[in-house]
């Protein structure tokens, strides 16, 4: 294209391709009227340049302006010499109410010349030519003769093959099998390009969901809570500095605390025992966890409680019980004390 393009001068060579580009992009967005416009405006500037009348064809196509287009792409045929835009022509005539027109570009010798995917596009308009002259059956049979249309690998013409096929069995009365390739088509279309999915659900009343749509929905909805969180954070700013300090504090606090826990008890040091002289009486110890236990219980034949000197408390007085009681451990002879010895009433004799 820009090839052909340089034969203008610079200006309007930049000013065609800029509308060129404009056009393919409004195709892109699915807005043909936008484009055709676009095209209009290189063409009345460059209309002697064959990729534009090329351009303008096609975009007056997809607009739905088969006069003009069909003007457009025999310019372009005659300037370039190519007939890939026969299928594309031969649909013009269709368009325009001329079915016979369009059956005689499909028997013209320069069909013949076509690749692979021109012939498969020119078999499809033929068809729909046919059942414009109401040969229903023919249509049919006019795809059936090409062997592509069996062919479980999907090529670029896969999807509109099995829907023009499924739309000449739906035309002839075959809606069983028009509903197999219909599905047929929907699983080719991955882009959309055909109304497969439509038809099916027209048939089997099937609900068909556009998971495209449903995920760009998905994808919006995410950026609508990104910005919210953005604005959020944005109107609460940086936090203020002194709740910061505290809350550094608070941790500190926190941490020390948590040491302390974790440093192991420190226990006081053992008090050496004095050394014992021999022949002196053992004292048995009493463990402290039974002190408590047995301090509540009087000794065996004393009263529970006793004032100073063994006479009896007061009333209303506390009784004031022995610091502990000895354990009799059967093999620890009684010593007797001094006090005890006094307190014992003398035996005769002594």
């Amino acid at each position: 294209m820009r090839e052909e393009l340089r034969s203008l001068p610079g200006d309007l060579s930049d000013l065609v391709g800029r509308h060129l580009v404009a056009a393919e992009r409004a195709l892109e967005e699915d807005d043909p009227d936008k484009a055709h416009e676009h095209t209009k405006v290189a063409r009345r500037f460059a209309a002697r340049i064959g990729v534009v009348r090329e351009a303008a064809g096609i975009v007056a196509y997809r607009a739905g302006h088969f006069s003009e287009a069909l003007s457009d792409l025999r310019a372009a045929r005659r300037m370039t010499g190519s007939d890939a835009y026969l299928p594309v022509m031969a649909d013009c005539e269709r368009g325009l109410g001329r079915p016979e027109r369009a059956i005689d570009l499909v028997r013209s010798p320069e069909a013949e010349r076509l690749d692979r995917a021109g012939r498969i596009e020119l078999t499809i308009v033929e068809s729909g030519a046919r059942r414009d002259l109401g040969q229903q059956d023919a249509a049919v049979i006019t795809l059936q003769r090409l062997p592509e249309l069996r062919d479980p690998q999907p090529k670029p013409w896969s999807a509109r093959l099995a829907f023009a096929y499924a739309d000449a069995l739906a035309d002839a009365g075959h809606q069983e099998a028009a509903t197999d390739w219909f599905a047929r088509a929907m699983a080719f279309d991955e882009d959309g390009e055909t109304d497969a999915a439509e038809r099916y659900a027209e048939l089997t009343g099937a609900v068909i969901e556009d998971v495209e749509e449903d995920f760009e929905e998905d994808l919006d909805s995410e950026d609508d809570s990104e910005d919210d969180s953005e604005d959020d954070f944005d109107d609460a700013g940086v936090a203020d500095e002194g709740k910061l300090a505290e809350e550094e504090e608070e941790d500190a606090e926190a941490l020390a605390e948590a040491d302390d826990l974790l440093e192991p008890e420190v226990s006081e040091p053992a008090v050496p025992a004095e050394p014992v002289e021999p022949g002196a009486p053992v004292e048995p110890v009493e463990p402290k966890d039974a002190v408590a236990a047995e301090a509540a219980e009087p000794e065996a034949g004393e009263p529970a409680d006793r004032g100073e000197e063994g006479k009896p408390a007061e009333a209303g007085t506390p009784g004031i019980t022995p610091a502990f009681i000895e354990p009799d451990f059967g093999d620890v002879l009684e010593v007797e004390t001094d006090e005890s010895a006094q307190d014992r009433p003398k035996k005769n004799g002594e």
